[in-house]
């Protein structure tokens, strides 16, 4: 499922406009992001946990030539299912 498909389902189950529904996602997306920019963990529970995570720079290796090539530290973005998710994936 994609983000225009995600739209058209959450319109469909609730009646709202596509637009409406549209804009909802995207301040979602945004609010999301931005606390992830700030350190903050956002939790839906049952559902999981966003956060961001820090990679320590390392050494890595290009696969062509085996040349060693350092990777630079990161923070990186994750996620976490939470028990309601993974009890019904299941």
């Amino acid at each position: 499922m994609n983000k225009g498909e995600l739209i058209d389902a959450v319109a469909a189950a609730t009646g709202q406009s596509k637009a409406a529904v549209g804009g909802v996602v995207d301040a979602t997306l945004d609010a999301i992001t931005d606390a992830l920019k700030k350190g903050d963990k956002v939790t839906f529970t049952g559902f999981g946990t966003f956060e961001r995570r820090h990679r320590e720079a390392r050494m890595g290796r290009n696969p062509q030539t085996g040349e060693a090539v350092p990777i630079k530290a990161a923070n990186v973005p994750a996620f976490k299912a939470g028990k309601a998710l993974k009890d019904a994936v299941r």
